[in-house]
């Protein structure tokens, strides 16, 4: 019977070794490939058949959404009208593991006349496509982890992890932040946690629970009900914040000799709640909550009046919990 682990990490152990021999090949060539990408006014085009092509999918996806512009095409597509994305302000990066494949060379004339300046990636230095283009990044393996040495493994790998190269060092050279990489990824959880603020999910207006430091705690329980956040910020005279009661307070206070009907909310409140910033990133508040084992969070203006206010539930229906 095979033994299935042993050969799993024979190809994790090659597939290693081939990204290490990359290092070799980030030179001159690859900063020179970087630069063109930099300084392109338009946008960086990636081409690439077979396997090489669903890699440079990959490549063209995670410069995107690094802040380089950046989209697929497929060769085949772009010698029956395709061609017409690409215009003379573009970098068009190729890849082809041996440099020779048909469908890629075929549109480098084309590519040429248009004026758009080429990268080349492939694993032979020598070949037809490593010399056509501006500059070439070399991509070469030793060895490809299947045994067979004829499906690409290591070699798309390297391939993969060179475009991630790039990726990474372009974002870097641009200054590229967490606010703008949410940017690109509004949709998902990541997203929501780098771009999502308290003023998006926060109740205000009538939905804010808040009353006077002179309400009886029965009325402060009333409008903990009516607003259901299970909180309600307490204020002077003056509409500043001076305290928050909190369905936890109230089942603290019930052993004591406390009347709801006569007694102050003033009298049994917190007098020290966590507050919050309307500018404050959701995740960061989901932190602070989390730290100090409070389930809301009443958010105040630069005079300390409350403007808002928020819970873990409304953390669960942003996406950012």
């Amino acid at each position: 019977m095979k033994n299935f682990k042993e050969l799993a990490k024979n190809v994790i152990n090659i597939e290693q070794q081939a990204i290490t021999e990359l290092l070799q090949y980030v030179d001159d060539n690859f900063e020179l490939a970087c630069q063109l990408m930099f300084n392109c006014q338009g946008r960086v085009i990636v081409i690439g058949m077979g396997k090489s092509g669903h890699i440079g999918g990959k490549i063209a996806a995670t410069l995107a959404s690094t802040g380089t512009p950046s989209f697929f095409v497929h060769p085949g597509e772009a010698s029956h009208g395709d061609l017409g994305m690409i215009t003379k302000d573009d970098v068009v990066l190729t890849i082809s593991n041996s440099g020779e494949t048909v469908e890629v060379l075929a549109i480098i004339p084309v590519i040429k006349r248009i004026g758009a300046k080429l990268i080349s990636m492939t694993g032979n230095t020598e070949s037809t496509l490593a010399k056509l283009a501006d500059t070439h990044v070399c991509i070469k393996v030793s060895t490809e982890a299947c045994p067979l040495g004829l499906a690409p493994t290591s070699s798309t790998t390297a391939t993969l992890v060179m475009g991630d190269a790039l990726a990474v060092a372009l974002l870097n050279a641009r200054g590229f932040t967490a606010d703008d990489f949410a940017l690109s990824h509004p949709g998902g959880s990541l997203g929501k946690r780098l771009l999502l603020r308290l003023s998006d999910i926060m109740h205000q207006g009538e939905r804010l629970p808040v009353v006077n430091h002179t309400a009886l705690i029965k009325d402060a329980l009333v409008e903990m009900s009516l607003k259901g956040l299970g909180m309600t910020a307490v204020v002077n005279d003056n509409n500043k914040l001076i305290g928050l009661f909190t369905d936890g307070d109230l089942r603290r206070i019930l052993d004591l000799k406390i009347d709801i009907h006569q007694d102050d909310i003033a009298t049994v409140m917190t007098t020290t709640p966590t507050v919050a910033k309307a500018d404050m990133l959701a995740a960061q508040a989901l932190n602070i909550m989390e730290d100090k084992k409070i389930n809301g969070l009443i958010v105040i203006d630069k005079d300390e009046q409350p403007i808002g206010a928020m819970n873990m539930h409304d953390l669960l229906k942003s996406g950012v919990l």
